[in-house]
């Protein structure tokens, strides 16, 4: 598991160098989930080491984001001044994200029935 939680780790790190270093407009942790992605489908033997760490973080995912979740009281007079774009973005992000999901699982599906 400590080395599952080291290889996340080295790819968030060379995400944010990445991100830095080039001074591109991404978070570099998404840029290191990208590399992540690209690594386990270039060795599926990394995968399966992350699964058993990837598990337990998605068990106790709510205490990961309950800082960010905590931050947000400290911004409340900016909420109240900026609902509504604050709104739509949430709703077309979310709407967005279940479709692209539910295409992707439909997908995904569809390739497991043809084999």
């Amino acid at each position: 598991m400590i080395a599952a939680c080291t290889w996340l780790l080295m790819f968030q790190l060379a995400g944010e160098i990445i991100v830095r270093g080039l001074t591109l407009p991404a978070p570099g942790p998404a840029v290191g989930m990208i590399l992540l992605v690209a690594a386990c489908t270039w060795r599926p033997s990394l995968a399966q080491d992350l699964r058993v760490a990837a598990g337990a973080l998605t068990r106790h995912l709510m205490l990961l984001v309950l800082p960010a979740t905590t931050g947000l009281i400290t911004q409340l007079d900016r909420l109240t001044a900026e609902w509504l774009p604050i709104l739509v973005a949430v709703i077309t992000g979310s709407a967005l994200t279940m479709t692209v999901t539910a295409l992707t699982l439909r997908q995904s599906l569809a390739n497991c029935r043809k084999r």
